[in-house]
């Protein structure tokens, strides 16, 4: 009986806490298709009286948010790609190549992850300028192939490979490139899926970088898009809401969607011949 009741007890807390999480959400996705003005009332509705559209097509007819859109999409879907491949070669490397100076310089590596990120923007910014890279989109993609982290995240994985399996692979011929991408990756699937989803999301998201680098209205990623359109219609908060509607909605369906292969990496865990 006891047991029982401290479950429902656990499974109402649990209810409880995700009623306080999804509540935001809902509201902003309900104020987003209220009429002008609603949101703005005292007590604000939780759902709306009326539910239209005019927001969202005011966001792509007047606003250009599409290009924005893009742009936002095309810099994290190329800087998750880049830096899965950069961050799994060098995860690699640190966990199963032996070279000198090898622990000493992960040791340095790891060293920078307890530098503030502002601190290094400046010199970034210095040595993207000298490179020509400044206003163009390669001075977001650039920056963003290779992290400490993601190394890390990746090395730290890779070091449960059986040392066996990599000497079996060297002996039947095949070259570092290709047991790095035959057994190596297929092994490393669910990592890759987390730092996937964690990349994506970071890239999607920032706004402070792409607002430093990009200075053309036409490169502007949506965060950064959004946040000059608040400037203008801060007073809109249906047209905000709907705006932010736009940005987190992407990155939860891509959230859902490889929650469900890193599952199945999780579950699979075999090498496929």
């Amino acid at each position: 009986m006891r047991e029982r009741i401290a479950q429902a007890l656990l499974y109402a807390a649990l209810l409880f806490g995700a009623a306080l999480t999804l509540t935001p959400l809902v509201w902003m996705v309900s104020a987003s298709l209220m009429p002008t003005g609603q949101a703005s009332t005292y007590p604000p509705p939780f759902l709306p009286r009326e539910v239209t559209l005019e927001h969202y097509r005011a966001l792509f007819s007047r606003l250009n948010v599409a290009r924005y859109f893009l742009n936002s999409g095309f810099l994290a879907v190329t800087v998750t790609a880049l830096a899965l491949l950069v961050n799994s070669m060098a995860g690699y490397a640190f966990a199963k190549l032996r070279f000198r100076g090898r622990d000493r310089l992960f040791r340095l590596l790891l060293s920078a992850l307890v530098i503030p990120v502002q601190v290094a923007m400046l010199p970034l910014f210095l040595l993207l300028k000298e490179l020509g890279l400044i206003n163009t989109y390669w001075g977001v993609i650039v920056p963003g192939m290779a992290s400490v982290f993601g190394i890390f995240l990746v090395r730290q994985y890779a070091l449960s490979i059986p040392d066996e399996l990599i000497d079996a692979a060297r002996l039947d011929g095949a070259g570092e490139f290709r047991i790095y991408w035959s057994v190596v990756l297929p092994l490393c699937r669910p990592i890759l899926v987390t730092l996937a989803i964690f990349t994506f999301m970071a890239v999607w998201n920032d706004f402070m970088w792409p607002l430093i680098v990009l200075t053309d209205e036409s490169h502007y990623t949506l965060p950064v898009a959004l946040a000059g359109l608040a400037g203008e219609h801060v007073q809109d908060t249906e047209l905000m809401m709907a705006g932010s509607v736009l940005t987190t909605v992407p990155v939860l369906l891509v959230f859902v969607f490889l929650q469900k292969h890193y599952i199945d990496g999780i579950l699979i865990g075999s090498v496929k011949g």
